[in-house]
C-alpha cells in the first residue's frame, strides 16, 4: 500500500528526545507506532482498522 503514512527521518529526530528510555525489554519501532497513530487519526478510523503494516492495533492504542 503506497497510501500509508510514514514519519521522515527529520521528524523522528525532532521527536526522539521525548521517547522514554528502554529499561530491560526492547521497545517496538517508534516510527512504525507513531506513524500508525497519525494514520488512524488523519483518516478517522477505529484502532482495530489499522493496516497490518503498523503492527498490532492494541500496541497503537496503548501507546
Amino acid at each position: 500500500m503506497s497510501d500509508l503514512f510514514w514519519l521522515t527521518d527529520a521528524q523522528m529526530a525532532r521527536l526522539a528526545p521525548f521517547f522514554p528510555k528502554s529499561h530491560g525489554k526492547p521497545r517496538v519501532d517508534d516510527r512504525r507506532v507513531l506513524s500508525g497513530i497519525i494514520f488512524i487519526n488523519r483518516n478517522g478510523l477505529r484502532w482495530r482498522d489499522a493496516p497490518a503494516a503498523y503492527g498490532p492495533h492494541k500496541t497503537l492504542y496503548s501507546r
